[in-house]
This record gives structure tokens, C-alpha cells and sequence, in this order.
């Protein structure tokens, strides 16, 4: 176990870039490689459509080593599993640019997969153990800044590397990130362990069955696979979860206690991310699809467009904590979910003809928002676990989002095809499909927001003080 006073002043000051780095590489893959899919179908002989598994793979790799990243890192201790799990998804990513096939490729994005699955919770988990409470939501304000801007430079990249380089490039760009991430995380990151040792194979057994049954739920949701193998497979997903309560209720030490959900903040947090991530997560997915798919605008054209929420993540995350301190978690959360819910319905209003200035201030605002909204809802899940339970609670947090994400772009998804296909108003108008699903998922926003009422006007008070 490292302690505080061995951690140099320096130290400090890097712990939260590292962090950063890490997250810009994860949110960056897992928005740049859409783009590119046709791509690299053609030069890989295959369809378009058997592409998917490229993106099933790498999700299924973070969701089967996403819950054991806190014990490896209590274990081996956090600096080693950080740098190695930069060093797989560095590996990952240059062995899928090497890729000469579809197999080749799902394996290297398995390897790429397990990677990232560790990288960002282990880091976060540093933050976690190595600040002050009172220190820790600027150091995660800090390292949460990149990421977001990842999935906002990602379609603007892929369709760049695409257009005048080679798919490839959407993989080694990340290898140079990497090399500096391993640099710069063994040197200054400390090499904190913790007591607990004893594994929770059967645990992590019931939590991975379920998870991956989930993730391929929805996968298959969004493959236009027979419903019925989704709801087969949530149905196993449900029986999962089912057994490991029982089974945590009666092991010793099991690999998320149940007794994380006695903690107010954390119980609230970990509800709200997953249910006002659905909108939040499928409004930067769908304005793409909709500058692309309805609007006729490039790759390219549609990656400079949401620039302005890459501008609005930098600039907002300075006033973050002023806001959080005078207002406090509760009213921020509550006030700033319905004002995001506002925006997403208010995206229905979009055509063609909408003035570029338009477009701008809605995903400036959205870009703000999102930035507050993530921070708020991160640290407070976080803000009261005892030492022995941040492990365990940053990596059920991590899973938790994981979900909420692929749940959100589901969602999108299906609400845009049901309507387009099965509704006779909107039959085959893809803007009119676009339309009612920004204000169906507005409303869903909105009323997530009730959720954070649950939250005393107290809750986080010693994050901002």
C-alpha cells in the first residue's frame, strides 16, 4: 500500500493528465472506428454488414475485464496494471492496422479490448486513492476533459484518415499516445495496492455472463437480429445478476459488496448514470447520422459540426466547480438533466435550412452540459466510499457507464427504425423518424432528471468545500 506522503508534489500534478490520456485513447477508439467500417470492409473483402463484429468484440473484451480491473489493481499494484494495460491496447491497436482479415481483425480488437477495459478504471481509482476528497473532483475534472472531446474529434478523424490516408491510421494514431502514456504513467504514477486478495471467481462469473449477455442484447438490437435473441438474452443477463446477489449475500469478500448500495450517494449516482445516459449518450450518436444520413453533408462536414461541443467540454469544465459549490450537487443535477433533456427535444426543430448559427449553440450548449453533468454525476457516486470499497465501487461505476452507453445508442438506434419502418405518419421520412426520436429521448431526459431529487441539498458538500 502506497501512503499519500510518498506521492511527490509532481506526482500530483501529472496523476490527473495520465488519467486524461487514457480516456481520450478509449473514448477516441470507440468513436473514430464507425467511420471507417466501409473502409475497411472493402479492402478486407468483406460486407459492410458482417463489419459489426469488429465493434462486438471490443465490446465484449471491456465488458468481461472492466469488473476485475479493481482486483488486479489492488493486487499487482496500480502503476504495473496501468502501463501494461496501455501497453495491450497499444498492441491491440497497431495488430489491427496490421490486420489482413476479419478474424485477425476481431482478435486484435479482443487484445485492444481487454486494454482499455482496465486502462481508464485503474487510473481513475489512482485519482481516487491518491486525493483528498476535497482535491479529488478538480483532479477528476481535469482528466475527464479529453474524453470528451474524443467522440467529437472521432467522426472527423475517421473520415479524414479515410478520405486522404488509409484506414489504418485510425488505429496507429493510437500507438505515439501510448508510448506516452507508458512513459509517463510509470514515472509518475504511484504503485498503490490494497489488502484484499481473495479472488471472487464465482463473482466475476455471474457479473461477466451478465454483462456480455447485455452487450450483445443490445448489439443484436442494433444489427436488426431477430428480437427474440435479445430478449433471450436479457432474460439471462436478468437471471445473472439474480444469482450473484444471492451469492455476494453469502461469500466473504465478493467482487462488488452489496453493501455499496447502503452508501446514498453511490446508490443515487449509479441509477442516474445508467438511466439519463440513455439520452445523453444517444444525442452525440444520432446528430452525425443525421448531418450524414438526412442532410447529405461529408464525413468531414459532419466532424467540423460538432466541433462546438469540443469548444463548449474545454470551456465549461473551469466553471464546473464554482457552479457545483453555489449551487450544490443536487440542484445541478436536477436543474442541469432537464436543461440537457431541453436541449436534445429542442434538435427536432433541425432541417436542412436551420442557420449554421443554429446548429452551433445547440451542441455548444450540449457540449456544456454534458461536461457538467458528467463530472457532477461521476464524483458524486464517488464522493462517499470508504477506502476499502473504492476498488470495488470505481469498477462497478465503470461497468455501470459501459452499459448506459451501449443502452443509450440502442436506444437511438431502434427509436429511429421503429418509427422510419412501423409508423404509417412517418413511414420512410428519415427526417420526420429523426425528429420524434430527439423529442422521445428529451422527454426520457427530462424525467431522469427526478431521479437526482433523492440527493440531500448536503450530498457532496465534502467534494466543493
Amino acid at each position: 500500500m502506497t501512503d499519500n506522503s510518498t506521492i511527490s508534489p509532481i506526482m500530483y500534478k501529472m496523476m490527473p493528465w495520465i488519467a486524461a490520456m487514457a480516456f481520450f485513447m478509449q473514448m477516441l477508439d470507440s468513436s473514430i472506428l464507425n467511420t471507417a467500417l466501409p473502409a475497411i470492409a472493402q479492402d478486407l473483402h468483406e460486407s459492410p454488414l458482417n463489419m459489426q463484429s469488429a465493434v462486438i468484440c471490443y465490446a465484449l473484451a471491456l465488458a468481461l475485464f472492466i469488473p476485475i480491473s479493481g482486483f488486479l489493481s489492488d493486487k499487482f499494484g496500480s502503476r504495473n496494471i496501468f502501463v501494461f494495460s496501455v501497453l495491450l491496447f497499444s498492441c491491440g491497436s497497431l495488430l489491427c492496422a496490421l490486420s489482413s482479415s476479419l478474424l485477425m481483425l476481431d482478435i486484435s480488437r479482443v487484445i485492444q479490448g481487454i486494454g482499455g477495459a482496465m486502462m481508464v478504471p485503474v487510473a481513475r481509482l489512482v485519482l481516487i486513492k491518491s486525493y483528498r476528497r476535497s482535491e479529488f473532483l478538480a483532479a477528476l475534472n481535469t482528466s475527464t476533459i479529453p474524453g470528451l472531446i474524443g467522440p467529437v474529434v472521432g467522426p472527423l478523424l475517421g473520415g479524414y484518415f479515410v478520405e486522404s490516408l488509409t484506414w489504418h491510421w485510425i488505429f496507429l494514431i493510437n500507438i505515439p499516445i501510448g508510448v506516452i502514456g507508458m512513459i509517463t504513467g510509470w514515472k509518475y504514477l504511484p504503485n498503490i495496492k490494497s489488502s484484499r486478495t481473495i479472488f471472487d471467481t464465482s463473482g466475476v462469473t455471474f457479473i461477466a455472463l451478465g454483462v456480455i449477455s447485455v452487450t450483445l442484447g443490445i448489439e443484436f438490437i442494433n444489427q436488426n437480429i431477430k428480437i427474440q435473441f435479445s430478449i433471450a438474452l436479457f432474460i439471462i443477463g436478468l437471471f445473472s445478476l439474480l444469482f450473484y446477489i444471492k451469492h455476494a449475500k453469502k461469500t466473504y469478500s465478493p467482487i462488488f459488496p452489496l453493501v455499496l448500495f447502503n452508501i446514498h450517494t453511490f446508490k443515487i449516482g449509479i441509477i442516474g448514470n445508467l438511466i439519463s445516459r440513455l439520452g445523453i449518450s444517444a444525442a452525440p450518436f444520432l446528430v452525425p447520422l443525421l448531418l450524414q444520413v438526412v442532410f447529405g453533408y461529408s464525413a468531414i462536414y459532419a466532424g467540423l459540426m460538432l466541433m462546438p461541443m469540443a469548444i463548449a467540454s474545454f470551456l465549461g469544465k473551469s466553471l464546473v466547480r464554482p457552479i457545483l459549490r453555489k449551487f450544490g450537487y443536487r440542484h445541478v443535477l436536477l436543474f442541469n438533466t432537464t436543461f440537457i433533456g431541453l436541449i436534445i427535444m429542442t434538435m427536432a426543430l433541425l432541417n436542412q435550412d436551420s442557420p449554421l448559427i443554429f446548429f452551433a449553440l445547440l451542441l455548444f450548449l450540449l457540449g456544456a452540459t454534458n461536461s457538467l453533468q458528467f463530472t457532477a454525476m461521476n464524483s458524486i457516486t464517488l464522493a462517499d466510499l470508504p477506502k476499502e470499497l473504492t476498488s470495488s465501487g470505481n469498477s462497478l461505476m465503470a461497468v455501470n457507464q459501459q452499459l448506459a452507453i451501449s443502452f443509450g445508442i440502442a436506444c437511438g438506434a431502434v427509436l429511429v427504425k421503429i418509427l422510419r419502418d412501423q409508423n404509417e405518419i412517418i413511414h420512410h421520412n428519415d427526417a420526420l423518424a429523426f425528429k420524434f426520436t430527439f423529442l422521445i429521448l428529451g422527454i426520457l431526459t427530462c424525467l431522469s432528471g427526478l431521479i437526482f431529487r433523492r440527493l440531500n441539498s448536503q450530498d457532496g458538500q465534502n467534494l466543493i468545500n
